[in-house]
């Protein structure tokens, strides 16, 4: 009888190969995006993606630049346009995420982060709503790498 296969958990082997899903691959995962960028190993493939990719939101940008990363030359992808089978690790960002996001294979950690979408906020909260979701995610993608570089 064969095990079923089973993702390992993050603390024994932290990803090698990992892509953020989100609908719209502009806010939150091109967040995540820049963070793993900075905080991940070198060795580690990072990509980020979208069902319905729309470019990168300036104020994604802005509130990463106040964090000392600069995602400025990143671009907004269709997961098709992504070697994302390769990835050992998928991480979707928000509800609508859960919902598109293709079947992955039974050894694929499969993670969901459902955040609230910054770009819903009312317009005078909107920067300090992707402030405080881009807070939110430095703390989470930190954790998938303990020690980091």
């Amino acid at each position: 009888m064969t095990e079923p296969l089973v993702p390992d958990a993050f603390i024994t082997r932290p990803p090698e190969k990992v892509l953020f899903l989100c609908l719209h691959n502009s806010s939150r995962s091109q967040i995540a995006e820049g963070f793993a960028r900075a905080l991940a190993p070198s060795t580690v493939v990072v990509m980020s993606a979208g069902t319905e990719p729309r470019g990168v939101n300036p104020h994604a940008v802005a509130v990463m630049q106040e964090a000392g990363i600069d995602i400025s030359t990143q671009q907004s992808r269709h997961i098709d346009d992504l070697p994302w089978r390769e990835a050992d690790t998928v991480v979707t960002l928000c509800g609508e995420g859960a919902e598109v996001c293709p079947t992955v294979a039974g050894d694929v950690r499969r993670v969901h982060w459902p955040l609230p979408d910054p770009t819903q906020a009312p317009p005078e909260r909107q920067l300090q709503v992707f402030r405080e979701v881009r807070d939110e995610i430095r703390w989470r993608v930190a954790s998938l790498w303990p020690g980091g570089e």
